[in-house]
């Protein structure tokens, strides 16, 4: 099974609010994924991103690949961080 780091869409029509969940390439984008890993909310300011950045490390470490969006959300709080 190969596992990808993506966003799922929440929130309301013109409001939305992303989960960042490690789930099945073959599952839909809003379907069942396997774990949930934080939030990214780009309707504040500056965006709000939470992550658990342990199960992130595990599930890369597991060759779960991020989505290029997820990839520079990851980048962007880590530079933060820094």
């Amino acid at each position: 099974m190969a596992v990808r780091i993506r966003l799922t869409r929440k929130g309301t029509k013109k409001k939305p609010f992303y989960r960042i969940v490690a789930a099945d390439i073959e599952k839909p984008r809003d379907g069942r994924f396997l774990e949930l890993l934080g939030t990214y909310n780009p309707m504040v300011e500056p965006n709000a991103i939470v992550l658990k950045e342990d199960r992130i490390k595990y599930w890369l470490g597991e060759g779960a690949k991020p989505s290029t969006t997820v990839k520079s959300i990851l980048k962007r709080q880590a530079e933060s961080q820094a």
